[in-house]
């Protein structure tokens, strides 16, 4: 599975271990993903998302993962997100039509 938060995009960033004598070795930072259930006020429905630490700080900094969603570009989503972004919009969509 690869290392990518499902949410921000974030991943694994490549550089150096270096040494008291100044060598360098490669090495990989991997970002803090956690499995986490964020719950979708919209669809009423819990969601489980693999997301970095950062993400959900973000996520909960923006006042919840419907806001979160509608407010994040398609690049930086994963799969899965796009189409829980494409069901809160029609949740949306059709709960602004009945009103």
């Amino acid at each position: 599975m690869s290392r990518i938060c499902e949410l921000t995009g974030k991943g694994r960033q490549v550089g150096h271990n270096v040494s008291h004598a100044n060598n360098k070795t490669k090495r990989v930072f991997l970002p803090n993903l956690q499995n986490v259930t964020l719950m979708s006020e919209v669809l009423e429905k819990s969601v489980k998302l693999r997301v970095s630490t950062h993400g959900l700080r973000s996520v909960e900094h923006v006042g919840g993962l419907d806001n979160w969603l509608m407010k994040t570009s398609d690049d930086s989503l994963s799969l899965r997100a796009r189409r829980l972004k494409r069901d809160v919009r029609k949740a949306l969509a059709g709960k602004q039509a009945a009103a």
